[in-house]
């Protein structure tokens, strides 16, 4: 009960108070590749992270060795890792986040694990203009949030003093990995309710790349928002489909009609490129 008592407590102010957690380095042994480290945040409202086999087979499913991925909405770099895991280090891992709290710990993952992985992180967030954004959250500790042009929104009460860098991610490859457009394979999205719009942004990247793309249906979306979302890459000639988690075997349904994005409250989807 004490235990208990404790932790609401430290919940509780990580929830009203802004201060910055610690982290510790965690060892996992997976098959095929030895011991592959990760740094965690010891936030009290962050779930403990564990690499899993069975999430860098998901993600083998849709990349090979060598292979280019993009992360947009990367946090601290948990599927990141996985990821980078399953291109290798002759592959690249784009991971994108404009929270600096936990970029901090993206950007430390990012060093572990050099021999298995190539992961490049950047602190910005993706955008269909550049310019610079508020970010908002709605607990203290800025666990998770997102950007907007103003400094009143959904995200919450809590704000970054500083703002936000917003770039256009099509235009910033062709400026800064021109050489990993060819490699592109897949495109990750988790940014809070705000993947459609992600979507609309890069749609020109999408249209000439082909990626299979890994996007989030956000529970409090509304049905326009999920139709909208549903008709983005349906447009673009994608396939969608529902699965029920990051493994191998997941149960994968077709989602044909953009009212089948009601069929679920808050689930992700994969769309892959129809021939």
């Amino acid at each position: 009960m004490l235990n208990y008592l404790i932790a609401s407590f430290r919940r509780k102010i990580a929830r009203r108070v802004t201060r910055k957690y610690p982290t510790r380095i965690d060892t996992f042994q997976l098959a095929g590749f030895g011991p592959v480290q990760f740094t965690n945040w010891e936030n009290p409202l962050v779930e403990e992270k564990e690499l899993s086999l069975n999430h860098v087979a998901f993600f083998q499913q849709f990349l090979q060795p060598g292979d280019v991925a993009i992360d947009i909405g990367a946090n601290i770099g948990h599927m990141t890792t996985e990821m980078g895991l399953a291109v290798g280090p002759q592959g690249l891992i784009l991971a994108f986040d404009p929270n600096p709290f936990v970029f901090e710990i993206l950007a430390a993952n990012t060093r572990l694990n050099s021999a298995l992985t190539n992961i490049q992180p950047y602190n910005c967030a993706i955008s269909d203009v550049e310019e610079y954004f508020f970010y908002g959250s709605s607990e203290a500790s800025f666990n998770n949030g997102g950007i907007s042009r103003e400094k009143d929104h959904r995200h919450g009460k809590y704000y970054l003093d500083q703002k936000i860098k917003g770039i256009v991610l099509h235009r910033f490859l062709e400026q800064q990995q021109p050489e990993a457009l060819d490699r592109l394979r897949l495109i990750k999205i988790d940014t809070e309710g705000y993947d459609k719009e992600i979507i609309r942004s890069i749609s020109p990247l999408l249209k000439s790349r082909r990626p299979t793309v890994i996007t989030e249906c956000f529970g409090k979306n509304d049905a326009a928002a999920r139709y909208e979302q549903f008709e983005l890459l349906a447009n673009l000639g994608y396939a969608l489909y529902y699965f029920s988690g990051f493994e191998k075997d997941a149960e994968v349904v077709p989602i044909k009609r953009k009212e089948d994005m009601m069929n679920w409250k808050h689930f992700d989807l994969y769309a892959v490129m129809e021939q």
